[in-house]
């Protein structure tokens, strides 16, 4: 496939507006677990131009059942797994890597060119950390968080809000995981999913949820 053939297919079934803002757009994704893994290849498949990537971990078993990433990946970086994957998607997407943990001091720096960051850590800190650091630093910079989606309660209650004007939260808001809680694929890529969405919405310029 060539990347005139790629373009078309995608003009095909976008429209050409839609195309051209997408593959315009650099989206910056901290975290490549669950969320991160999966909000990455749907941004790709979509045809957003660019991301940026973090992640310090590395790919175990633990996370075959929600994350994107195959038994093949066991013991690779994350951000080397995840790139070998969107570039067989999207070979002409452009990436930008980081293996670093981000935090409150790292964060800006790193996505200074972001106009728009889905956070996908699993940890609550960390998201505050990142969220906080982000709307303070980069005041032209939209999040898109997720909060809440472990279990296996009801698909409906996975969903996009709006609390603040550059913040939109993605999820149940209130499952964590817990001792008889834990993270199951189809939750997790739901609100991934949502994530995906409100990133691809900002993108074409629609702020409303």
């Amino acid at each position: 496939m060539t990347h005139k053939e790629f373009e078309e297919m995608l003009i095909s079934r976008q429209t050409l507006p839609v195309y051209e803002k997408l593959k315009n757009a650099r989206i910056g994704i901290a975290g490549l677990g669950g969320l991160g893994s999966n909000i990455a290849m749907m941004l790709a498949r979509a045809g957003v131009g660019s991301l940026v990537l973090a992640d310090f971990d590395t790919v175990e078993i633990s996370n075959l059942n929600r994350q994107h990433y195959f038994i093949r990946h066991l013991g690779m970086k994350k951000s080397m797994a995840l790139e070998e994957q969107l570039k067989e998607v999207n070979s002409w997407i452009s990436l930008k890597t980081y293996d670093i943990r981000i935090t409150g001091k790292n964060a800006a720096e790193i996505f200074k060119d972001c106009p728009i960051i889905c956070e996908a850590f699993d940890n609550p800190v960390s998201k505050a950390e990142l969220t906080s650091a982000v709307l303070s630093d980069l005041p032209n910079t939209y999040v898109v968080a997720g909060s809440g989606m472990a279990g296996h309660s009801s698909a409906n209650n996975i969903r996009t809000t709006h609390p603040m004007r550059r913040l939109y939260v993605c999820g149940d808001g209130v499952t964590e995981i817990g001792n008889d809680v834990s993270l199951i694929a189809p939750r997790v890529q739901l609100c991934a999913a949502h994530q995906a969405n409100a990133a691809i919405r900002l993108c074409l310029g629609l702020t409303d949820i």
